[in-house]
């Protein structure tokens, strides 16, 4: 078993409960911050700890952190996105709904750090329970004296909101939550500036990911340097992986980053292999913006080495034959699933959530969707498949925000892994519109 960071407790019965979580160690970090540690000392173990965000950009947080303007007599806001609206992924309402206390130091320990007297917790509208957990958790801990005025007699002073999101995939966007939370419609703005400069009300913000700010307890129980020797080179840490798909063990696991993806999908501690009487045909690794691949280079490099569970190893040969570890949203296939359906779900899916801003995210997302369900559905032409790629790289690196890329990587690595598998339902209409029908070609099975 590899070491638990945020999940050593999370079994624990009543965990989410302010009492049990204080037995277990919970809010030491607190104590010994805010009596023991100046806020730069705070940021410096977070900095020594490489921690890297965890939303999806993978982005140094220490380093972030360090970006936040500090002008007098003006407020400072620390807001951690938990809206987590990414397809495949739900690590974070996994540890919200479980040990809501984690989140709730890690808030208090980083609102310290970064000098903000108000900070809030903005969740996704679909998940009002875990809203009512969270809120229940402040509550206890502002009974117990860890929130509110004069905290632990230290003289600072930390209000904590929770507020619920509109259901908008956009607002996972740290800017357009931060227009959301403004009570604005949730559009992505220009940057810069960036909101380490100009967030929320104007104001210098810090955005950072649920995953991410757990992990500042125990850095700071522990030290920024006993962080980063778990993991591998800059891939420091552990890392939530959501596993679904078809796999014989779907959930959320905790995984020192290192681990080979071949391991993490066949070993019985996490995903215990392709369902029975499969094999294994694609992977998408962190969520469904980033690029899918083929089961022959999810497993390995181009130069043969085993690929790993890092941002680096993930990464490797860039979008030819790699692809992003993202907000760890692990999604895998076997021989029975269609790429060009699945693509299909993908680009509705971002069809409908663009914000239409930007005019080759509306138009070209729209386009995308419109494009693949004539292929799916047995309408296509061979020109179809240039026209996806050509609108595909229209899209990518022309909007204000990623939700551009994150519709276009997933079209055009589909049509450049899987380029047979389209031409199958463009040349076989009557076969690929078939209930159940499955492309069934040459294919890298293992």
């Amino acid at each position: 078993m590899g070491k638990k960071i945020l999940t050593e407790h999370i079994n624990v019965p009543g965990i989410e409960t302010f009492d049990v979580y204080r037995k277990q160690g919970g809010y030491t970090a607190v104590e010994k911050a805010l009596k023991t540690m100046t806020p730069d000392a705070i940021v410096d173990e977070v900095k020594k700890a490489g921690v890297r965000g965890r939303g999806g950009a993978g982005f140094p947080m220490g380093m972030k952190w360090s970006f936040l303007a500090k002008p007098e007599g003006v407020p400072r806001y620390l807001v951690c996105n938990a809206d987590e609206s990414e397809p495949g992924t739900f690590k974070d309402h996994y540890l919200m709904k479980n040990i809501p206390h984690l989140l709730i130091e890690g808030m208090i320990v980083s609102s310290f750090a970064l000098g903000a007297n108000k900070s809030f917790i903005y969740v996704r509208g679909e998940l009002m329970y875990v809203i009512h957990i969270l809120e229940k958790a402040i509550a206890e801990a502002t009974a117990k004296g860890f929130l509110g005025k004069n905290i632990l007699g230290s003289g600072y002073d930390l209000e904590l909101v929770v507020q619920p999101g509109g259901g908008a995939y956009i607002c996972g966007e740290e800017t357009a939550l931060l227009e959301s939370l403004e009570g604005k419609r949730g559009n992505p703005r220009n940057k810069p500036p960036f909101p380490a400069v100009k967030g929320l009300y104007q104001c210098p913000t810090v955005v950072n990911n649920v995953e991410s700010i757990a992990t500042t307890p125990w850095i700071i129980n522990n030290g920024g340097e006993a962080y980063a020797s778990v993991g591998i080179g800059r891939s420091t840490g552990t890392k939530l992986i959501s596993a679904s798909g078809h796999i014989n063990k779907p959930g959320v696991y905790e995984i020192e980053l290192g681990v080979s993806v071949e391991d993490f999908i066949y070993a019985d501690e996490w995903c215990g292999g392709v369902r029975p009487g499969h094999k294994f045909k694609a992977l998408v690794a962190g969520g469904s913006s980033v690029p899918i691949l083929p089961a022959n280079l999810a497993l390995t490099l181009a130069n043969g080495e085993k690929r790993l569970m890092t941002y680096e190893s993930l990464s490797d040969g860039g979008f030819a034959t790699g692809t992003m570890l993202g907000s760890g949203g692990f999604i895998l296939f076997d021989e029975t699933a269609c790429i060009v359906r699945n693509t299909w779900n993908f680009s509705r899916f971002y069809h409908h959530e663009s914000c239409g801003q930007c005019s080759p995210c509306r138009e070209g997302t729209g386009w995308m969707e419109k494009v693949l369900h004539r292929i799916e559905h047995g309408h296509g032409n061979e020109r179809d498949i240039d026209l996806l790629v050509d609108v595909a790289k229209k899209i990518e690196g022309n909007t204000i925000c990623p939700l551009g890329d994150a519709a276009a990587w997933p079209v055009a690595s589909a049509i450049r892994h899987f380029r047979d598998e389209f031409m199958w339902h463009i040349t076989n209409p009557q076969e690929a519109t078939q209930p159940g029908a499955v492309y069934r070609g040459e294919m890298a099975l293992v």
